[in-house]
């Protein structure tokens, strides 16, 4: 069974601090067997402080740090002293270096600071809480911060921005260990949506729209039931009954993008879920999103997160032999089950 060690450092926050445990505690297999442990340690073993009115009870000190197979620290009011000095402070670094190599080690929101003071987000992408995002690049050059996203895997090492995105990293890391199948029953137990694409941007500056100008909600709901229909921006103006003029621009405001953008988001995210759960070679996958060919399923693909639908595939599928083309024998195991979810 995987073992994910949580640090709650000083001032840490709650919601934060028990993200790894509701997540991860979700999944099971089909069996309904845990797939997950989860313990939370300090650094001390002793009460942690919250950064809320009350204090937090561990069984266990940093020496958990050394027998885990993924760590997962929260952010804290105690990271202000690196993010002033860009030093650890001498307990923290003492903590860290009791993690094995080869151990998974994720940092949800201002956590990227204890990362990037302790070497190891050097000359690698990482992300953090937008507001913070220009300070931990400019006190960490080496490190490619990008602002706008959700979270960033960068395969052992991967960073969240803040609060609900430490919820999608954490599914993130569900389906890519045991599949969409697992993560989405997770994001089912947990009321909350089974995907949010890492790209996703973090924070969109839009005011909220009037009463008498909201309607492409139900539009893009009946959009998601035709994905693989060769639909355009007329088409849903059409149904949104508007213009396409005004539909484009309520759509913008509501989402923070575009019809065109949003729908291949959509499509490509069903394309995904096909590619995880059936045995469709890639020409149908893509036909069945609405992405029309193999070719431009690739190319989108690769754009989106740089990777082959065959890499992709292969990722939740490892039974899929390399170089093998599936056979359109197996449709989807979750039918209707789509990981993009309306913006």
């Amino acid at each position: 069974m995987h073992h994910v060690g949580v640090l709650a450092l000083d001032g840490v926050f709650p919601f934060e601090l028990g993200i790894p445990a509701r997540i991860f505690g979700a999944a099971v297999d089909e069996a309904g067997r845990p797939l997950y442990t989860v313990t939370t340690c300090g650094l001390d073993g002793g009460p942690v402080r919250t950064a809320a009115d009350f204090d937090v009870a561990v069984t266990r000190d940093a020496g958990l740090l050394a027998e885990v197979d993924t760590v997962v620290i929260p952010p804290a009011q105690a990271l202000r002293e690196i993010g002033d000095h860009g030093r650890l402070p001498e307990a923290v670094r003492a903590a860290l270096a009791l993690i094995r190599p080869g151990t998974r080690i994720v940092g949800i929101c201002t956590a990227s600071y204890v990362l990037a003071a302790a070497g190891l987000l050097d000359r690698r992408p990482a992300t953090t809480h937008w507001r913070e995002a220009d300070r931990l690049q400019r006190m960490f050059t080496t490190t490619r911060v990008d602002p706008d996203v959700l979270f960033v895997d960068d395969g052992d090492v991967l960073t969240s921005a803040g609060v609900a995105a430490g919820i999608d990293l954490c599914l993130h890391l569900v389906r890519r260990d045991h599949g969409s199948r697992v993560a989405n029953e997770v994001a089912r137990s947990c009321i909350v949506p089974p995907w949010r694409d890492g790209g996703q941007a973090q924070y969109i500056r839009r005011p909220v729209p009037e009463p008498a100008t909201t309607g492409t909600a139900a539009t893009r709901a009946w959009a998601l039931r035709r994905l693989a229909d060769p639909l355009t921006v007329a088409d849903l103006a059409a149904h949104a009954h508007t213009s396409v003029r005004t539909f484009s621009r309520r759509f913008r405001e509501e989402t923070g993008t575009t019809p065109l953008q949003w729908l291949t988001r959509q499509r490509l995210d069903l394309a995904r879920h096909f590619l995880e759960t059936t045995d469709w070679p890639v020409d149908l996958v893509a036909r069945r999103s609405g992405l029309g060919t193999g070719a431009s399923l690739r190319q989108h693909l690769r754009t989106a997160i740089g990777v082959s639908p065959q890499a992709y595939r292969r990722t939740f599928r490892p039974d899929t032999p390399v170089g093998a083309e599936p056979t359109p024998t197996t449709g989807p195991r979750r039918p209707g089950v789509r990981l993009g979810t309306p913006a």
